[in-house]
């Protein structure tokens, strides 16, 4: 038995453990570094007494051309110390993003960034820098991260920095949505930032203190010319202007309240009009050629874009009967855990499909098997024959994708069905490169949904499925997640209008198309081919496919093709390839070196910033003879919202410059009231801990003893902290029921009515029966446990237990064990 003293020394090391919590967190943010989601400039120092180089203006110019946004970055800081500097611009982009332009106006010189590979241009920057010339080095750390090097800054110039994108607007349930990131939000990483690579270096960055509005103006203007009349634009984010110059384009501009609204992203959506399927035709011809008539390879490039919007909402007798082939991962690697998942998500997936639907299953691991030689009708019976054949599954053997795909490519298909692959696996596949261009090349035959199951699921593998059979990942790590994710692929797949579709070229020469395969139209997804043409722009597309049980055409003439500032299909066309060259490069090591000089070679024809290829540019004149250079942190504004509790390990300052550490907060254990009586063993520790000093030294059983009150203090950490789960933003669909109105349905689900209207793009506050909306909730599904009552939830979740009962349809106050709540 042990005795009291014991017991004193356990309890001691046990509170000298837990007073060291709150350090040990500390600490641990002391080691990450911070977050950047929008443009700001990092300035190195040493010297603490250095001036500030504040942000002076940012001005945004967004031209969305059909699907295309062009965007020009403007911003303007001054060097207000005595120091020579070397500054930093780091800024993000959205993956989509082609940075194809950069500019650097120091003074009267105007800098033009050229394209170099990577290695190449950083030697010429670290020259430049050491022989006092001002030089500025534009680089990719990751697809959405770049970095702008500007050396030799000398005191009060004035710096405008000017860069050029594009991207892709692809339409969620028929909105579209341009995001501008302006806010730098903070970052934790577990690599202390001493540690850090020289690519990840740019996270670290004081922030100003919590409250404080950015000290620089901010300006964003948005012209879109849809190329089809536009039913509505809104901002979700900013107070702005709206203006129409005609049916199809529309001016945003910022209302001059929101002069310092850089602390927030600029989000504006917009709506085509219309119900039928509509198409259009973009083309861009060369600069080069258009001027010279040059005939070279280079600039004789031309390229066109055409893109198909489906109906917002099909009518039924749009909607083709659809197959399903579900293609099942039972390997050695699916036992357990993921398997379980497997099987209650294709439950939910078959179990609810339509009567005139067919299906069939497809279990491979080492070698594979059909469960029908056809497929089958979505009767009852033969949805549980269907389900008792998985349910027997328990995973063994290894995992061959390739021969599952040829064969089920090879599987006679069902006449005017619409047809789908979805494949379901963790992700532990090796790819050879025939699956992946095989999966391209029949795009034509079925589309492909890619479902990554279990808890550490290869993502890369997943998207880069799904992005090459033009689906949809879909990510589930846990059981709960099933059911969400099931509902959440019918919804996207449910209304395919336009099937079996094939475009023919006549009197029109393309070559170099980035997708010859076209996938089928869905209701939330427009078609969008974009290639080369040779030529005068003449003849005609026509696109035909099966529309319901009706064959349907689409001519479009190209001679009545826009080609008016359409520029950016040259970088998207080139970006989409590179996008292609980098995934088999992540996937292919074999070829890793051929992948890596072709995207480098499109990167420099294009003249895109890539992984390996930069911008770089250098003034001619050496302008810092001395060559001392020093740095500062430029401070950057909070995000609108954010508490410096998020901070971590960066510095907090406010406008007199006065520094200070944001340390983590001490009040994270506010939240585990639940098990209070953790507090008491620690209470009595610190008084122990007073009487017993010097009483002599610990033991090694002493020390094993306190590992273990250690250990059972960690799990009842962990426990209270999984006990009330927090919170987190979902996008629902609610059906709008009879009697509801826009009020009733916000206060039922404890949102604004305003943000009900500016997600549905509702010009007005009606809503009808029968009606979807999506909508924005915070929601949680808790997991009753022992003990608890709908009081003490609804005491805890800061709601009414009438309100618990109408969300959950409970009639009684009896809860049970395990039994789920959800909670807005």
């Amino acid at each position: 038995m042990r005795t009291s003293t014991q017991y004193q020394r356990i309890l001691r090391w046990a509170l000298l453990f837990l007073m060291a919590l709150p350090l040990s967190f500390y600490t641990q943010a002391q080691k990450k570094p911070g977050k950047t989601l929008s443009p700001y400039f990092l300035v190195k120092s040493k010297n603490s007494k250095v001036d500030q180089m504040p942000l002076k203006e940012t001005s945004v110019d967004v031209n969305i051309a059909g699907v295309m946004a062009d965007v020009t970055v403007t911003q303007v800081y001054k060097n207000e110390g005595k120091n020579t500097l070397e500054a930093i611009y780091v800024f993000p982009g959205s993956t989509q993003a082609a940075v194809y332009a950069m500019t650097m106006t120091i003074g009267e010189r105007k800098l033009i960034a050229k394209i170099e590979e990577k290695n190449k241009a950083r030697q010429q920057y670290e020259t430049a820098k050491k022989q006092g010339k001002t030089a500025s080095l534009l680089e990719q750390h990751r697809p959405n991260v770049f970095q702008m090097n500007v050396a030799n800054i000398l005191p009060k110039d004035v710096i405008k920095v000017e860069l050029h994108y594009t991207e892709l607007l692809v339409p969620t349930d028929g909105v579209y949505e341009f995001s501008y990131p302006t806010v730098v939000g903070p970052r934790y990483s577990d690599t202390p930032a001493a540690k850090a690579t020289a690519n990840e270096k740019w996270v670290k960055n004081p922030y100003l203190n919590e409250g404080n509005k950015p000290n620089y103006t901010f300006d964003i203007n948005t012209v879109i010319n849809a190329g089809m009349p536009i039913q509505q634009m809104a901002c979700t984010s900013h107070k702005v202007n709206v203006k129409y110059a005609n049916k199809s384009t529309g001016r945003i501009a910022l209302k001059k309240s929101e002069k310092y609204g850089g602390n927030r992203d600029y989000i504006i959506r917009y709506r085509l009009a219309g119900s039928k399927i509509q198409s259009g035709l973009l083309l861009y011809e060369g600069e080069n050629e258009a001027a010279t008539g040059d005939n070279s390879d280079e600039a004789s490039e031309k390229f066109f874009l055409m893109m198909m919007q489906p109906p917002k909402a099909p009518k039924n007798t749009q909607i083709p009967p659809r197959e399903y082939v579900f293609i099942v991962d039972v390997s050695g690697s699916m036992h357990g855990f993921p398997l379980s998942v497997s099987k209650r998500l294709l439950k939910n997936l078959i179990g609810k499909l339509r009567p005139t639907d067919k299906f069939n299953v497809m279990l491979f691991e080492s070698s594979n098997q059909m469960m029908s030689p056809e497929s089958m009708d979505a009767t009852p019976a033969n949805i549980a024959k269907a389900i008792n054949v998985i349910d027997r599954q328990r995973g063994g053997g290894g995992t061959r994708l390739l021969p599952a795909l040829q064969k089920a490519l090879a599987f006679k298909e069902t006449k005017d069905y619409s047809r789908s692959f979805v494949v379901v696996t963790d992700g532990y596949i090796t790819v050879e490169k025939e699956a992946y261009e095989l999966i391209r090349n029949n795009l034509n035959k079925a589309n492909l949904f890619a479902f990554g199951i279990g808890s550490s699921v290869n993502r890369f593998l997943i998207e880069g499925m799904a992005r090459a059979g033009m689906g949809e990942p879909f990510i589930v790590t846990h059981g709960t997640e099933a059911d969400v994710k099931a509902e959440k692929f019918r919804q996207y797949i449910q209304n395919p209008v336009l099937t079996n579709i094939q475009v023919k070229y006549n009197g029109f020469e393309v070559y170099d198309v980035a997708n010859t395969s076209i996938p089928d139209v869905f209701s939330e997804r427009p078609i969008i081919v974009y290639g080369k043409y040779r030529g005068a722009p003449k003849g005609k597309i026509t696109i035909t496919g099966l529309s319901g049980n009706k064959k349907y055409t689409k001519t479009i003439k190209v001679s009545n093709a826009t080609q008016d500032n359409n520029q950016a299909i040259r970088y998207l066309w080139a970006r989409e390839r590179i996008k292609l060259e980098d995934d088999y490069r992540r996937y292919y090591g074999a070829e890793r070196q051929k992948h890596i000089k072709e995207i480098t070679r499109l990167g420099l024809k294009y003249n895109l910033l890539t992984q390996y290829t930069s911008f770089i540019a250098i003034s001619p004149e050496v302008r810092n003879k001395e060559g001392k250079i020093v740095t500062v942190n430029q401070p950057l504004p909070l995000p609108k919202g954010v508490s410096k509790n998020a901070i971590g390990n960066t510095s907090s300052v406010n406008y007199s410059r006065t520094m200070s550490i944001a340390p983590s907060s001490g009040k994270r254990y506010k939240r585990r009231r639940p098990y209070r009586k953790t507090y008491a063993p620690r209470k009595k520790a610190k008084e122990l801990s007073i009487s017993t000093r010097g009483s002599g030294g610990v033991s090694k059983a002493d020390m094993d003893e306190v590992e273990e009150v250690k250990d059972e203090l960690k799990k009842m950490q962990e426990k209270s902290v999984r006990l009330y789960p927090r919170q987190k933003k979902h996008m629902i669909r609610h059906v709008v029921q009879a009697g509801e109105s826009l009020e009733s349905i916000a206060k039922f689900y404890r949102i604004t009515a305003n943000s009900i209207k500016s997600n549905n793009l509702l010009k007005n506050g009606q809503v009808t029966a029968g009606q979807k909306l999506t909508l924005e909730v915070n929601k949680v599904i808790f997991k009753v446990r022992a003990g608890d009552t709908l009081h003490k939830v609804a005491q805890y979740f800061k709601v009414t237990v009438r309100q618990l009962k109408a969300w959950n349809g409970l009639r009684r106050n009896n809860l049970i064990i395990g039994q789920k709540l959800t909670i807005y």
